[in-house]
Parts: C-alpha cells; structure tokens; sequence
C-alpha cells in the first residue's frame, strides 16, 4: 500500500498524510504503537490472565488491518512482527509479565500472539489456547 492509497483510504489529505509521517514506515510505526497501547489497556481491564490473553488473542485474529496487511503487505508485516526486541513488543510483554505473573508465561504469550497476526484464530481456539497458557503455567 502506498502513501497515497493510505491517504485515500483514511480519508484524509496527502498534505495532512505527508505533514505528519515521511513515508510509509512511519505510518507503520505509530499505528503500531496506538495499537499496542490499546493492546495493554485491554490486557489491564482484564478480569483474570486467561481472559487478558482469550480477548488480545480475538483482538489480533479479528483485526481487519492485519487482515488486510497480510493480503496486501506481508512483507511489512512480516518486518514489524519480526522486531521482537523492539521497545513497543517490550511494553507489551512487560504488560503480560504483571497481569500472567511471569516473565516466561509472558514471552510465550508474546510468542502466541505474534503468531497470530500471520494465522489468525478463532474466537473458540483462543480461549482454548488462553486456558492451556495459563494452566500449564500454574501447574
């Protein structure tokens, strides 16, 4: 996708676009930066660890840019998901590390997660998945 269609399907200007991101990257970055915040404040409002991770799973799986993003740009996608030592991948799994109560339920999560973005689950699988993460990790 090009600047310009991003432009066109934001409904915005090309000299707004242009104003606020160089180029197309810059884009990716603070969308994704946006959608990790939503990200934790939806793990955070959470009532319980299995619930944090069944709703970011749903979240991931259902999310119609992803969805797009792998159709149209899977290499970009592919280059954001795989910056896993990244700042904004880091708050997330800081996130998980308090909500899970380990640092290695939350990489794994991490792991899923990111999985999930290439194939994406259904809302069924998710709280099946989120149920075995968390309860193999309390065994």
């Amino acid at each position: 996708m090009s600047m310009i269609e991003i432009a066109d399907s934001s409904e915005v200007s090309r000299a707004t676009l242009y104003n606020h991101f160089r180029d197309k990257e810059s884009v990716i970055a603070a969308l994704c930066e946006s959608e990790c915040a939503r990200m934790i404040a939806i793990a955070q409002n959470a009532s319980n660890a299995t619930d944090a991770l069944e709703l970011l799973s749903i979240q991931i799986s259902t999310d119609p840019a992803l969805s797009n993003m792998r159709i149209h740009d899977p290499a970009a996608l592919t280059r954001g998901l795989a910056a896993a030592q990244s700042l904004l991948w880091g708050n997330v799994c800081d996130a998980l590390a308090v909500i899970t109560g380990s640092q290695v339920v939350a990489d794994l999560a991490m792991r899923w997660l990111i999985g999930q973005a290439l194939h994406p689950l259904t809302a069924q699988d998710s709280r099946l998945h989120a149920e075995l993460l968390i309860s193999r990790a309390n065994i």
